[in-house]
């Protein structure tokens, strides 16, 4: 892995799947999703869960600049983030690894032209766990502040917003590649690729 994917600068970067990933993309458009018969099943529960990443990524997102900004107290924001960021975490980090193991090969087996980019995909999650486990390292380093002093509070919590930010950057661009690929693929063959 170059140095440029190692630290996330690919994927920080990275404006979508290249062209020719997309010729499942091309022949059924998000704009064209809702409404697929074969969106029921699978792809449903996979655009779900992908939602439920997004609305946790900005809900402790959120939380952090309430806090940051005085609305709310230490104890509370302590109360209100850690079991949420621990549920997203373990969440994520569990979907990558079912993705990796079940899914991706399934559907490479189901269309052999699109292995590069679940290549790409594997490769993003490579760099996202190290971006949860830095956000668990800052987030933690920062929940262990909340009794000590404010500067110390405040640097933790910047620290943390920071590797927050990065995180929820990287893992935006992922979904929504990973839709890109995956939800036309399931839309052309439907669910009995997983079947067998």
């Amino acid at each position: 892995m170059s140095d440029k994917n190692r630290d996330g600068e690919g994927l920080l970067k990275r404006h979508g799947l290249p062209d020719d990933l997309k010729f499942l993309l091309n022949r059924f458009p998000r704009s064209e999703w809702v409404g697929h018969t074969n969106l029921e099943g699978m792809a449903s529960f996979w655009l779900q869960r992908h939602d439920m990443f997004r609305e946790l990524g900005v809900m402790l997102t959120n939380a952090i600049v309430e806090y940051r900004e005085g609305r709310t107290t230490p104890q509370e924001f302590a109360q209100f983030f850690a079991p949420r960021l621990n549920f997203f975490l373990s969440n994520l980090d569990g979907h990558h690894r079912i993705e990796d193991d079940v899914y991706f090969p399934a559907f490479v087996h189901a269309e052999s032209r699109l292995k590069h980019g679940f290549d790409i995909l594997d490769a993003d999650h490579h760099l996202i766990h190290e971006a949860l486990v830095q956000n668990a390292e800052t987030a933690n380093a920062f929940l262990q502040t909340l009794d000590g002093a404010i500067d110390r509070q405040r640097f933790a919590a910047d620290a943390y917003g920071s590797a927050n930010e990065r995180l929820i950057h990287m893992l935006a661009r992922h979904l929504d590649d990973e839709e890109d690929l995956i939800i036309p693929l399931i839309l052309d063959r439907g669910d009995s690729m997983f079947e067998g």
